[in-house]
Parts: structure tokens; sequence; C-alpha cells
């Protein structure tokens, strides 16, 4: 092969005939710490790779890890050397990491046996008449024991409402992955109050809906409102009063509770963040991340002097070092061509979302004039309903083509980038694919918001596509429910496919393609795979490669915005968002533990940058809240009437209020009815505030538009203060620290002082006990000095007086 594969962390029981080097390690032949795939194809007397190989193996022995390999040596296919971590390796790097270890020593109950045991039971047994009889409360049933232990049945889709085992995911998966699950969890419970309050003010649009005066008033057929046709030439004036369902399901999800429900979601938002900063807060001292300094790990390694060249995968490139860390770096002329691909890339993929909306756009006005040509009456009376939801329809299809698109140009363009550190690659890589996709999601939900009708022009003075096709205009009940429709189609169906049947989908068709074609192996290699039966890690390597948690992220963050930025029009996103989380923890684990393979162990203190997503998509969903309320919803302009322009004070004669006047001699050659029912009608209406004919500036905007424009406009301002102030107010109050977890951190610190003090207490008592030792050592040697001087002296007179005794023998 090309490349060496390293598959980390799957401390795999071995089993079958092994041997190699370096067994017998401490407590490490029975599993496997990293397995090391290494294709046999090539020829190992030409394939500089294998030195390569024999290169890495020698120096992986020389830092004291241990190898494995097969016994038999494999023909065809890969083969995998398994690589062990001795404990005194693992002691050595973890001091080299600084790995803290407790300051006290932990003490286990230990099971008594023996002569203990047999006294404990005798006590136990003399002991209990003496104490008090309770009887047995209940019936006592017998159960059958089908489990072990409790987490035996986590993955049993009955323990859906139970805590997710956050400790295990992390010990098994790492931190990084465990942050994600632990997050997702947090999420999905803080969606429970949002759903509840989002029933409840989605029941009182259905309680209050036979009481909406503006809803009787369309119903009413009495008042008998002759409205302008709805396209050129083949279309008839028409009643009001037909409009009647669409008037009472508007009413659903248009009425005041919706403007409170707007303000709760806001605080939500501010809620939620700050939850999960004390959950984070909370994993990182029970994990010991608290202290964790993450390492920016290199994407290119360079062994060559600098400056130097070097060819990569997009050409030559030339790399310079810092002047003070050393750290070498692409020059700026290397990194221009990659910024510039980038930048009109990224315009080019807008342009393609701005085109695919706009064809959508011209796909209604053209079906919709066609339909309104049928001389069937049935197929004109569901011109709005069929293109609405075929229009939807094609929406949600071109999102998902696009939204696989736009996922493997955000990494092709990251690429390009040459980012310097692993985690300046995944920042580039997530924040284009969200920019990208973020667009993609939500550009047709912000027409129909912000923009469908607003330029339709009015009856004599329409504006048109193309000169034969006139604008699209919202229903008579306004564009909200239309906007409630896309939304929750859109939703729902993205939800559905891309999160779920996608998320289980994709893994299980990428296995199957790689078993069939396991299939079209020769005879000799089938008949080495029967000798010798598959171990785990190669089961393990039959897996789909994990590619990390951006595409995990970024389908909770899509639909965050769909939850936070348009919920004053859909109350009950949160609820699917709910039942859509639920299920999506459950595959999520299930894909993680059997679809995927296992990833790699990586620390992390945090979410990164999708905390700093999150927190800027929860501003401007207060934005985009506001002017949904003002401008897409009749809220404001019916507190207008009913305060300003009512004279009884109620919403009697609102519908009146905001229908023009509109003169039929005044239509343009061939834009009126050519066969109409209502041959008698002379004046028509339409919705906008705009001079009656008779005025002397007829069909000018009326002094109500700009006083209802000025209304939007200030309230507008108004929401957005208030939710502001509340929500800084919500992150005020809410501590990010919980407390017992800063009682914790004090306490650890005071023992910490402790144990310091009471080390260094020890050291000067050892080094007074060595100083006062030194003392009698000092008084020792001089005595002994004495001694030796006084034998010395003694021997000396002994020395002379056998010399006189001999010399007068003599």
């Amino acid at each position: 092969r090309k490349q060496i594969s390293v598959r980390g962390g799957d401390r795999s029981p071995l089993s079958g005939p092994v041997g190699g080097v370096g067994q017998g390690g401490l407590g490490c032949a029975v599993c496997v710490d990293l397995a090391v795939e290494v294709e046999l194809e090539a020829d190992p007397v030409e394939g500089e790779m294998v030195l390569i190989r024999e290169e890495f193996e020698a120096r992986l022995l020389e830092a004291g890890l241990e190898m494995e390999r097969d016994t038999e040596v494999r023909v065809y296919g890969p083969s995998f050397t398994r690589l062990h971590v001795p404990w005194q390796v693992l002691s050595r790097e973890a001091e080299f990491l600084k790995i803290k270890v407790p300051t006290k020593k932990s003490y286990d109950l230990k099971q008594e046996n023996g002569f203990s045991a047999s006294l404990s039971e005798f006590w136990r047994k003399v002991n209990q008449p003496f104490q008090p009889n309770i009887p047995q409360l209940g019936h006592s049933t017998t159960k059958q024991l089908s489990h072990c232990f409790s987490r035996d049945k986590l993955h049993l889709y009955g323990a859906f409402y139970k805590y997710q085992p956050v400790d295990l995911i992390r010990k098994y998966f790492g931190e990084k992955i465990g942050l994600y699950f632990a997050w997702l969890g947090v999420y999905t419970q803080l969606l429970i109050p949002a759903s509840m309050v989002g029933i409840i003010v989605f029941c009182y649009g259905c309680y209050t809906v036979d009481m909406d005066v503006p809803s009787l008033e369309m119903c009413d057929k009495q008042q008998n409102f002759t409205m302008c046709p709805l396209c050129d030439g083949v279309c008839d004036y028409w009643h009001l009063s037909t409009a009647c369902g669409t008037a009472r399901a508007s009413h659903l999800f248009d009425n005041p509770a919706t403007v409170f429900f707007a303000i709760f979601m806001s605080l939500w938002v501010a809620t939620f963040l700050e939850h999960w900063k004390r959950r984070q807060i909370s994993l990182n001292h029970s994990w010991d991340l608290t202290g964790l300094e993450e390492e920016e790990v290199h994407t290119i390694t360079y062994h060559t002097p600098q400056p130097h060249r070097t060819r990569g995968r997009g050409g030559t490139h030339h790399y310079i070092s810092h002047p003070t860390t050393g750290v070498e770096k692409l020059t700026w002329r290397d990194r221009l061509p990659g910024y510039l691909i980038n930048i009109s890339s990224i315009l080019f993929m807008f342009g393609l979302t701005f085109s695919a909306v706009f064809g959508v756009i011209v796909y209604r006005i053209v079906v919709s004039a066609l339909m309104a040509m049928s001389p069937d009456p049935e197929t004109k009376s569901n011109v709005r309903v069929t293109v609405t939801a075929t229009a939807v329809i094609i929406n949600l299809v071109v999102i998902l083509i696009l939204d696989e698109i736009y996922g493997a140009v955000a990494v092709w363009l990251t690429e390009l980038e040459i980012p310097r550190t692993e985690s300046n690659f995944e920042q580039h890589l997530i924040l284009k694919a969200f920019l990208l996709k973020f667009m993609n999601a939500y550009a047709p939900i912000l027409y129909v918001a912000f923009f469908k009708g607003r330029f339709a022009g009015r009856p004599g003075d329409y504006v048109y596509v193309f000169n034969d096709y006139r604008m699209e205009e919202c229903a008579p009940g306004g564009c909200l429910i239309e906007l409630c429709i896309q939304l929750s189609i859109i939703m729902v169906g993205k939800q559905l496919i891309q999160n779920n049947v996608f998320e289980i989908g994709i893994p299980k068709l990428k296995k199957l393609i790689r078993a069939w074609k396991g299939k079209g192996i020769s005879l000799e290699e089938r008949e080495e795979q029967r000798a010798r039966p598959p171990q785990q890690w190669n089961l393990d390597y039959t897996l789909v490669p994990f590619e990390g948690l951006t595409p995990e992220y970024m389908e909770m963050i899509i639909q965050f915005g769909f939850v936070s930025l348009f919920v004053a029009s859909f109350p009950l996103a949160p609820l699917f968002a709910l039942l859509n989380n639920v299920i999506e923890i459950r595959l999520d684990a299930k894909k993680f533990v059997t679809e995927l393979r296992r990833p790699d162990a990586v620390q992390a203190k945090d979410i990164g940058i999708w905390y700093n997503i999150l927190s800027g998509m929860g501003k401007f969903s207060v934005i985009i809240n506001a002017f949904v309320i003002s401008f897409t919803s009749d809220f404001i302009p019916r507190l207008v009437y009913q305060y300003m322009y009512s004279q009884t004070g109620t919403m009697h004669g609102f519908i009146d209020h905001t229908l023009s006047h509109f003169n039929v001699s005044n239509f343009r050659p061939g834009n009126a009815p050519t066969s109409s029912y209502l041959p008698e009608t002379t004046v028509c209406r339409y919705k906008d505030y705009r001079e009656p004919p008779w005025s002397a500036e007829a069909y000018q905007f009326s002094k109500t538009y700009w006083a209802v424009l000025a209304a939007r406009l200030a309230f507008v301002i108004l929401f957005q203060n208030l939710v502001m102030f509340l929500s800084l107010l919500v992150a005020w109050v809410i501590p990010d620290v919980p407390k017992n977890i800063s009682e914790q951190l004090k306490r650890e610190k005071t023992l910490l002082v402790d144990v310091f003090l009471r080390e260094e207490k020890e050291k000067f008592h050892l080094l007074q006990s060595l100083f006062s030792s030194k003392d009698h050592c000092v008084d020792l040697l001089s005595m002994l000095s004495a001694i030796q001087s006084w034998l010395f002296f003694c021997h000396a007179v002994w020395l002379l007086f056998v010399l006189l005794l001999s010399v007068c023998l003599c």
C-alpha cells in the first residue's frame, strides 16, 4: 500500500494461534491496544514502503512497545500486526503527560473469608432475635432475570427515556465523542419544556379559532367581499368567503400566544446555552479535563531545511520558518490561490442555491397559471394547495441533493487551504460546511417569510416574470400559514430522510458494497479464508471508517435553527425535534457501536466552534422572530387597527380595513377576465393599504400603510432589545460553574495545599534531623581523633622503650 494504516484502541481479545515479538508483557497477552494494517500485495524487494514499514516497526520497538504477528503468513488480503503497550511504558508516558494521580490512598471493602467470616455470621445469628421484625409490605412477585446488570439493557429501545451512560461512552470512545453525546442529551432534555409550551400555544389557537373575529368575517358570506382575479385573463373574480379554511388554519399559528412563545424560545436558547456550560464544566471536573492543554497536531510534517520547497497535493510550495517559534508555514503567495478558489467557489454555491430557489418560484408561477387555465373547476379550486405542496417537496429534494454536494465541496476547499494543524482544518471545514448548508436549508424559508408577495405589485400594475407570468402573492390569510407548511415539511422531511434513513442506510449500503466486492475474490483466497477463521480485527476492518463528528453536529445545528429561527410561525417545531432526537440518539449509538470502526480517542475540553455557532444562531433568532411577527404575521396590523382605527375598540371591521378598492375599468388590455360569472362587478378588492380609485392620489400608499410600517419597525426594535436584555439577564443569573463543583474545586485546592504543606513539613523535619545528626557525628569524630592521637603516642613510647631495652641488653 502507499501508506501505513494505523487503527487504535480496539482492545480486541486474542484468539487462535499467534506468535511473534515481545509476548509476555504485563497483562498484554489477552488484549490488543493497536492494530496496524499491512497489505502484502507489493513486492517486498522493490517496494519502498516495505523499508518504511520496517523502520516504523523498529522505532516502535525502541519506544518500548511490543509487537505480535500471525505465525502463518497471509498470501492474500491485509495482514495485521498487533501492538501492545507494557505497564512500564504507560507509566513513563503518564509522567511525561503529567497525568494526575490521587493524593490519598483509596481503601476498598474486602469480602471477609475464613475465621472472620464465620465469626460475623455467628454474631449475626446471635443478634437476630433482638432486631425488629418488619413485615414485608406488598405482594412478592417472581421475576425472571434476563440481564446481569442494568446497563446490559440500555441497547433496548424501551430504555429511550433513561439517561445516557456518558461515562462509559467516554471510556470507550474518548472525551470528544463523549461530549457530543452529552451535548445531544442536554439539548434533547431541554426540548421537553419547549415542546410542552409549544403544544399549549397550538391548543390555544385551536381553542380560540371559533372566537377569532377576522376569521369569522372572512367566512361570513353575507359581507360578500368580491376579490380581484388571481391571474390575468382566464381567472375570474372570487369571493373572500371561499378562503375561509385558510383563514382558520392561519389563526392556529398566528395568534397573540405566538408572540409569547417567541419570547419564551429566545429565553430558552439562553437557558440551554447556560445549562450546557454548567454541564460541560461538570464533565470536565469528573473527567479530569480542567487542566488539559490541547496539543496542536500538524497536518503535514516537514523534514527538509528551511527555506525549502516541497511538492504537495496542490503542487510545489515554499515554506518558511517562524523567527521565534521555528514552526514552518506556507507563504502568502502559496495560500493566495487557495483563498481565491475558496471565495469564488463559495460565491458560486450561493448563486447555485439562489438559482434553485428561483427555479422553484418560476415553477410555482407557471404551474399556477397553467392550472388556472384548466376547464376543470376542481382543478381550479385546488391550485394553491397543489402548487404549494409540490413546490415544497421539490425544495426538499433539492436541499437533500445540494447538502451532499456541499459537504464534499467543503472538504475539497478546506484541503486547498492546507491548514497548518488539525484543529485549524476542522474549524475551516465546519465554517464552510455550515455556511453552505445554512443557506441551502433556509433560503426557501427566508423567501416565503420576507419576500413572497411583497414585490407582486397591485391590480393594473403587476410585476411580471419573463413578461408573461405574474409574481406570486400570499394567500388571503397571509404568508404565515404557507411559511408554516414550508417549515414543517422541510424540517420533518429532512430529519426523517437525511438524519434517520441516511444515518443507518448509508453505512449498511457501504458495508454491502464491500461485501459484494469481496465475493469477486479468487478461489485460492477463498480457501485461505476458510482455513483461517477471521479474528476480531478482521471483522472490524470490514466496518465503515469513522469520518468525524462534523456531520453529526451539523444535523443538530440545522435542526436547532429550525427550532429557534422560525419558531414564531410553527410552535410545534420543538415537539418534532424532540421526537427526532429520541430516535437520533439511539441510531447514533447503534451506528457508532456496530456500523463504524472504533475511532481514535481524542481528548477535548468542549465542543469547540459549535458553541460559538449556537450562540450566534441564538442571537440571530431574536432578529428573525421579530421580523416574522412584525412583517409576516398580522399581529401588528391588528393592534394598529384595534387601538387607532376601530370605533368600538374591537376587531370588528378589520378585514374591510385591510382591503383596498380597485376600479375594474383600470385594468390593462388583456388583464381583465375574459368571461365572468360576476359581470356586474365594477370594483374589486385586494389586500393592501392603498388609496381608493376616487382619491386624488389613487392607488398610492395610504397613511394607514405608513402607520402600520412605523408600528412594525418600532415592534422590531422593542422586541429585540427586550429579548436581548432578558437573555443577558438569564445568562447573568445562572452561574457558569455549579455550586457543588465550585465547592469541590475549593476543597481540592485546600487538600492539595495541605498535602504540599505536609510534604514541606516532613522535608523540614528530615533536614533538621540530618543537621542534628551531623553535630553528633562531629563530636564523635573529634573523640575518635583524640583516641587515635593517644594510641599513636602510646605506640611511639612503646617503640622507644623497646629500642632502649634492646640497646641496654646489647
